[in-house]
């Protein structure tokens, strides 16, 4: 599999995992079974692992331009997060976007900072 393959890949697992792992604090109904703020806070946690999991395999295989690798990998994998939010989760909950962006959206610049941390590190290192 190419780079660009498992860029897209990697992007769209960043997304679908903590999305599955958000299922089993819900009952059938649809309501949260723990605290909202325990909530966010597990997904946070559950998707900087899911993250770093997929930065280090994705890394492995690339051997130079590790800061441009990152700069595209973050933006890739933040798009990819937001456009599969917008096409489920805002659909699913008919939340308006300015709602979405602010509660959910706006963590989602993690991806771009940590990888391009990564890469930024990869790139002093050699």
């Amino acid at each position: 599999m190419n780079k660009y393959s498992r860029n897209i890949l990697y992007g769209f697992l960043s997304w679908l995992i903590p999305l599955v792992a958000s299922f089993f604090f819900y009952t059938s109904e649809g309501e949260l079974t723990i605290d909202i703020f325990l909530f966010k806070s597990i997904m946070i946690v559950v998707g900087s692992i899911t993250a770093s999991i997929l930065l280090i395999s994705y890394f492995k295989k690339i051997y130079s331009d590790f800061l441009k690798e990152g700069i595209i990998l973050g933006l890739v994998w933040f798009f990819i997060n937001i456009l599969m939010d917008l096409i489920v989760l805002v659909q699913m909950w008919d939340m308006p976007f300015e709602d979405y962006f602010t509660q959910i959206g706006l963590r989602y610049v993690v991806i771009p900072v940590m990888c391009i941390t990564v890469g930024a590190a990869l790139e002093n290192k050699k």
